[in-house]
């Protein structure tokens, strides 16, 4: 990490619980803020790279999903999965009140609140996976039962 990297959240709690970690830094494009450009910035195979989506349930709660970033998520899979009826993306003007982050900056880890979060098992296929770091233009590189474990997550097939 760099001496001008400021710690975020989730860089803060890694350090707090002693996980291993690399964190990677890469020029934020404005215009491309989605996991692809982040995979080819850090010259990574996009099947490593998750992204970190925020939901609303049909009962007005919230969850969080960790998928690949060259995957889409199922709604229905996630919704059966969580126990809910149905699932929808966070409208984009809600998720820094909600979580603290900002789009292309959202890590599963150090939100506001700890959400339910279901990481899309294809995760542990790798022993690594890069995740946001917390702001735009960082990522942390970790071991998927480590960030599961961190977070009390669970393994499912949401893609």
């Amino acid at each position: 990490m760099s001496n001008k990297t400021a710690k975020t959240n989730a860089v803060r709690l890694l350090d707090t619980n002693n996980i291993a970690y690399t964190l990677r830094e890469y020029e934020v494009d404005e215009e491309h803020l989605d996991a692809l450009h982040v995979a080819n910035s850090l010259g990574v195979n996009p099947e490593g790279i998750f992204k970190t989506l925020v939901l609303k349930t049909n009962n007005n709660s919230h969850l969080v999903a960790v998928i690949p970033a060259d995957t889409h998520l199922d709604l229905k899979k996630i919704a059966k999965v969580s126990g809910n009826k149905s699932c929808e993306l966070l409208p984009l003007k809600e998720l820094l009140n909600l979580t603290g982050y900002v789009r292309g900056g959202c890590s599963p880890i150090g939100m506001k609140k700890l959400f339910p979060t279901y990481i899309e098992e294809l995760a542990t296929l790798q022993d690594k996976i890069c995740i946001s770091g917390g702001k735009k233009g960082l990522q942390i590189i970790i071991e998927p039962n480590d960030l599961c474990n961190l977070i009390d997550a669970h393994f499912e097939d949401i893609v």
